[in-house]
Parts: C-alpha cells; structure tokens; sequence
C-alpha cells in the first residue's frame, strides 16, 4: 500500500533509523500493518553482536512506534510538517519471545485503542513467519513545536 518514499513523507526517520520498509495494510483510525527486511549489513550487527547478530528490542519497539507514527498521520489525512512533533509517550506490557537475526522480515501489526487530545494508545505485535516474537501496548503523544 506504501512503498518506503511513500512512507518519507509520514515520517521524518531516514537510514539507518528509518525501520519500516512497506505499509501492506492501512484501516483509517483502526489498524496498519507493515514490515521490515532484516540484513545483515545493518550497521547495527558490527556491535549487537558480531558473531551472533541479533536486532536490539529497542530497535523492534521503535519500528513498531514508526508504524504507530504513520497511522495517525494517515489517519488524521496530514503529513509532518516541522510544526509539530510526534512523541513515544511511554510503552507498557512489553514482551520478547524470541530474537530476531539477518534475514528475517518483521511484520507489524498496530492497533489503534483510543485518541484523546492528541494522545494515542496502540496494540503493537511483531511476527517472524507468522509467530510472534514482540509485543506491547504503546502512548504516543503529537505536540506543537
């Protein structure tokens, strides 16, 4: 549904923290789901480690606020435009199953809870060939600059 210059222009992230590769599915107000191709030359595999590459759950989490990020931008039918900025509020319930390494493709899925005045609450899953390996509740808060 969004290839990645589709998805610049919902987010201000660009390599090597832009993590969201393609929007597959999009249901205004409701739900998005998007995934990651995991590679090898990431830069972040040269330290987290380099005999055993895993991504770092910060970095899955982050992927999963990005797609939060451009469900409510689409949602509310705007686009970022330097007056106001979307925040990670907080993150509760988070769990990793299991790790995930080069190779693998991410698959995202965000459910939008509620919006009040700007604050958002999500459902966040990742899935490795369809079992899932993270999952939280998400806050995210959009403020004038």
């Amino acid at each position: 549904m969004l290839d990645v210059k589709e998805i610049f222009e919902y987010l201000p992230h660009r390599y090597p923290f832009l993590l969201v590769d393609r929007v597959t599915e999009f249901e205004a107000g409701t739900s998005l789901k998007a995934y990651k191709n995991v590679t090898y030359n990431e830069p972040q595999f040269t330290g987290h480690f380099p005999d055993n590459p895993i991504m770092p759950g910060v970095m899955i989490i982050e992927a999963m606020a990005q797609c939060t990020g451009i469900l409510a931008f689409r949602t509310q039918q705007v686009k970022p435009d330097g007056t106001s900025m979307y925040y990670l509020a907080a993150v509760d319930n988070c769990r990793f199953r299991k790790p995930a390494v080069p190779g693998d493709r991410l698959d995202f899925e965000v459910k939008a809870i509620n919006n009040k005045r700007g604050i958002w609450k999500f459902e966040c899953t990742t899935s490795v060939d369809g079992k899932l390996i993270a999952s939280c509740d998400m806050l995210c808060a959009e403020r004038k600059v």
